[in-house]
């Protein structure tokens, strides 16, 4: 499973102007299975998305496709990690530590 951390680099109209974009991107990874959640932190200089089901190459594939990453509006910091205990609701996502 990602964390996938947007710190916004541009000035936040720049962001609001990409925002249809990145909303129909973040549809796309919600629709292909990728993505769990996702919103903006507040203060308001950025997001936060979790995701899972992908290797990393492929999360880096992905973030690089966000127009607000295309744009130059933000920057990703990838954190990767094993959800070795969850809620219910999410106890499908749960790993093992690897050996």
């Amino acid at each position: 499973m990602f964390v996938l951390e947007l710190t916004y680099t541009a000035p936040v109209e720049r962001v609001d102007a990409l925002l249809d974009a990145h909303v129909a991107w973040l549809d796309a990874q919600y629709a292909d299975g990728v993505f769990l959640a996702s919103g903006r932190k507040n203060p308001r200089d950025g997001g936060i998305i979790l995701a899972a089901g992908v290797d990393r190459a492929e999360i880096e594939k992905i973030t690089a496709a966000d127009p607000f990453s295309v744009e130059g509006v933000c920057a990703y910091r990838i954190t990767e990690f094993y959800p070795t205990k969850t809620a219910d609701g999410i106890a499908a996502y749960r790993e093992e530590l690897p050996s």
